[in-house]
């Protein structure tokens, strides 16, 4: 006799309540950015402060999840959504107040929506998890706004932190492309070799 396979666990759970939280504190975090045009430097730490509260819970839930058996495919949709949603309303801001130039949040923006639109495309053939290259770039966009956001002329060595706060995002603009190329890799390789594929094709064989 058969041992039945392991209930799927419920959408409803800690992990993904984390990660709609982190979603419904984008706009907080932009209002707070935006706000006097990005010169009131108490709006800007509190700004800091939402967006280190969101980048938080991400590492919350992600542990939460694989701790408890809670992983779901809600949470491997919404979870790279939510981070996409903060750090591209921080790329935004920042580029509305004139921190980042407008091209970086471009290609940044731009990469985010085709590796999304990407997912969902290839949902079908199965769901592509964030890889370890996509965390990084994750980390690495996270730090350097978290850096450029701050009100650095409040600061002493206000332009040593500035000059750290563009090495980071270099960096991070370089993974992000990088990690773009993987991601359409791994998305052709799983249309092609998911179960959706391999029926398929079997069913035109033996058609």
């Amino acid at each position: 006799m058969s041992t039945p396979a392991p209930a799927a666990p419920s959408p409803w759970n800690l992990p993904n309540a984390l990660t709609v939280l982190r979603i419904l504190l984008v706009p907080v975090f932009a209002w707070l950015l935006l706000r006097e045009g990005g010169d009131d430097a108490a709006s800007r730490w509190w700004a800091l402060g939402v967006f280190s509260v969101a980048i938080i819970t991400d590492r919350i839930d992600g542990d939460l999840a694989r701790s408890r058996g809670l992983e779901t495919d809600f949470g491997r949709v919404a979870d790279p959504i939510a981070d996409k949603a903060l750090t591209g309303a921080g790329f935004i801001g920042l580029s509305i107040i004139e921190v980042i130039p407008w091209w970086i949040t471009v290609v940044v923006i731009a990469r985010e929506l085709g590796i999304t639109l990407m997912r969902f495309f290839v949902i079908r053939h199965g769901v592509m998890p964030a890889s370890r290259g996509g965390k990084l770039k994750t980390f690495l966009q996270a730090l350097a706004l978290a850096i450029l956001m701050a009100p650095l002329w409040t600061l002493p060595l206000s332009g040593l932190w500035t000059a750290i706060g563009w090495l980071v995002l270099a960096a991070a603009v370089l993974v992000t492309v990088v990690t773009a190329v993987d991601y359409v890799i791994k998305a052709l390789t799983l249309r092609e070799t998911s179960d959706r594929a391999r029926m398929k094709r079997e069913r035109k064989a033996t058609g």
